[in-house]
């Protein structure tokens, strides 16, 4: 069984920056892809950024030089920097695990229950 444990949300004005952090438990974590989802108020979960367990990394236009995502697998840790915050990046943040084609299609088995960050403009 696989937990994630998202952390490091909260409140930014806009212009700062954030980490999330994301715990995962479960050995599954070194060979899975990783994938940080957020999901704005009346908006679609969007996508946000992707980590292969090659190292290769995708991002969404809307955050593309702003975000980076990262891993440990030390730590069985994921991480989300996000700089130049905008109010349009408030949203839940949910962390996600499973195969690379599960993430892109929106449907992976393993989630956390999210972490909000609001950006105060």
């Amino acid at each position: 069984q696989v937990q994630l444990v998202e952390s490091g949300g909260g409140l930014v004005q806009a212009g700062g920056s954030l980490r999330l952090s994301c715990a995962a438990s479960g050995s599954i974590f070194s060979i899975n892809a990783m994938g940080w989802y957020r999901q704005a108020p009346g908006k679609q979960r969007e996508l946000v950024a992707t980590l292969n367990n090659g190292g290769d990394t995708n991002y969404a236009h809307s955050v593309k030089g702003r975000f980076t995502i990262s891993r440990d697998n030390a730590k069985n840790t994921v991480y989300l920097q996000m700089n130049s915050l905008t109010p349009e990046d408030t949203a839940v943040y949910y962390c996600a695990t499973d195969y690379f084609e599960s993430l892109v299609a929106g449907a992976p088995n393993y989630w956390g229950k999210g972490t909000l960050v609001t950006v105060s403009s």
